[in-house]
């Protein structure tokens, strides 16, 4: 029986062309290569999950090809490459701060420095989670940071950039990694399943990079999950169910409701979420996010911001074409009042329900008094202040 590899490590790029989501950093670091402009240190910074180490991996193998093509990337030929590729390159030294952070291990890094390599330009050293050295390991390390050989260049990498110390960032050049877009992550998932022979619906594949939060890595974990609960046949359906996430189709009746004010309807359809499981404040962050698809769905300049199918997509156009601004603007508003208070509620259903109701009288305002009722109304009043 093989040994199963996650897909994060089976398809972690190994050329900057493979790199998925950060463009402009994989073609600045190929030009500064290309014009042998290679500063001593660099800096990658930005969430997890988002490419930095393999940027940095990659950087090293690229810098110590011998035989790099036209589009600057490496030969997988040469002796440099190949030791990098079974990884017993001696010109590539990682280090996990989180757990050598030191000084004593900066020291034995530093030490290492002075030995120049042996096959290969360039002995490269990559600082995985760098914030979490000490303030006396940063101290210990400026010098070599600031005026390493020429050999030796430095590969920090954090995604919290603000707890290195200033010195260490003067030294670097800092390159800011993105959160990589729904639609790069939908779609190279899909590369993935078609690679792996698996059948994936687009919506399947959207739902998982929206729950990834813009990192590829855990897109790719949560990629393997599905495919271990359904198989080479990856459904919608089976994604939400598996994931915990409300199906959308929810959302759409419940705006319906909310537009004829019923609410009598929308509460059934609430308690029904919830009698499935459901977290109330997920519910209402879930639809915040609908009322915000269908007011960027109202406006063409806007609908490129729905990160979507295009089947739901047209749901979405179809149904903001029913909803006015100052609906999708009101019950908007009323979900974050609901997400802010939250917490601090004793009745948390209750104040949901409260909610749910008071977005079904936006379009439908209650009914205001008939004149009989205006005059008992002054009756009443008159007797009470005699």
């Amino acid at each position: 029986m093989d040994n199963f590899v996650v897909s994060a490590r089976k398809y972690r790029p190994i050329t900057f062309d493979s790199v998925v989501g950060q463009g402009s950093i994989t073609s600045t670091l190929k030009n500064a290569i290309k014009n042998n402009h290679l500063a001593q240190a660099f800096l990658f910074t930005g969430p997890r999950g988002v490419g930095k180490t393999t940027c940095a991996r990659i950087f090293a193998k690229t810098i110590n090809c011998y035989n790099l093509n036209e589009n600057m990337e490496p030969c997988d030929k040469c002796e440099s490459c190949v030791s990098f590729n079974q990884s017993n390159s001696f010109n590539i030294h990682e280090l996990d701060a989180a757990s050598n952070n030191s000084v004593e291990d900066i020291r034995r890094l530093v030490e290492q420095v002075r030995i120049p390599p042996q096959v290969g330009n360039y002995k490269v050293y990559i600082i995985d989670e760098v914030h979490m050295l000490s303030q006396a390991a940063f101290n210990a390390f400026l010098k070599t940071l600031e005026e390493p050989p020429a050999y030796a260049k430095f590969i920090l990498a954090t995604t919290e950039k603000h707890k290195i110390i200033p010195t260490i960032l003067s030294r670097c050049q800092i390159y800011d990694f993105n959160r990589i877009t729904v639609k790069d992550i939908s779609n190279y998932l899909a590369f993935v399943a078609k690679k792996e022979g698996i059948k994936a619906e687009e919506e399947a594949l959207l739902v998982m990079a929206q729950k990834a939060d813009g990192a590829m890595r855990d897109a790719l974990s949560i990629f393997d999950q599905i495919v271990s609960f359904a198989g080479k046949n990856i459904t919608y359906k089976a994604t939400i169910e598996n994931l915990n996430v409300l199906d959308s189709e929810y959302y759409f009746q419940l705006t319906s409701l909310f537009l004829r004010g019923d609410i009598s309807g929308s509460l059934i359809i609430f308690n029904d979420i919830i009698s499935k499981g459901f977290d109330g404040l997920h519910f209402i962050n879930g639809l915040a996010s609908h009322f915000r698809n269908l007011l960027i769905s109202k406006d063409k300049n806007t609908i490129n911001l729905l990160e979507t199918s295009n089947n739901i997509r047209v749901q979405y156009i179809n149904q903001a074409a029913k909803c006015s601004l100052r609906f999708l603007v009101f019950a908007l508003d009323l979900c974050t009042t609901v997400d802010l208070s939250y917490k601090s509620s004793s009745d948390k259903r209750l104040l949901i329900e409260l909610n749910l109701m008071k977005i079904c009288k936006l379009n439908n305002p209650f009914e205001e008094m008939n004149e009989e009722q205006k005059e008992a109304a002054t009756e009443k009043k008159k007797d009470r202040t005699a």
